[in-house]
């Protein structure tokens, strides 16, 4: 059903679910997977308080983190991953990267970091499944 599998994790308890979900996609139809994680370049500082090029440096290293999950988790479960860091706006990077790779489909947690809790998706879910142009699993 799917050649390959692209899931995007930011490393909250959703994104973990999700990558879950997209390492049994991978195992089940022998497709291969990839990961991603992206910097959100819309961050704003006050750079009187913070560097802005240390905080993006403390983002990518988080980033970088949430991947080596993945890793780790894909890696106990038998399956090769390719993982990527990309840097700028989460649902339009997310799809660049699905459509770079031509993954077959996209795994998204059903709501990540956001502090508006309220919402049945988050907004870049919401987004991803709104202009995603390949089938869209949302998890959580």
């Amino acid at each position: 059903m799917y050649d390959s599998v692209l899931v995007a994790t930011d490393g909250s308890e959703a994104a973990a679910t999700a990558v879950d979900h997209a390492i049994a996609l991978a195992r089940r139809f022998d497709a291969s997977l990839y990961g991603v994680a992206v910097v959100d370049e819309r961050t704003e500082y006050d750079t009187g308080i913070v560097d802005p090029e240390e905080a993006r440096q403390h983002l990518e290293e988080r980033a970088a983190d949430w991947l080596a999950d993945l890793e780790a988790t894909a890696a106990d479960a038998d399956v090769a991953v390719e993982t990527a860091v990309r840097s700028g706006v989460p649902h339009e990077e997310i799809l660049a990267d699905a459509a770079e790779r031509d993954a077959g489909a996209i795994v998204l947690g059903s709501r990540g970091r956001s502090s508006f809790k309220g919402a049945l998706l988050g907004s870049t879910v919401d987004r991803v499944v709104r202009t995603a142009d390949r089938p869209v699993l949302v998890v959580g």
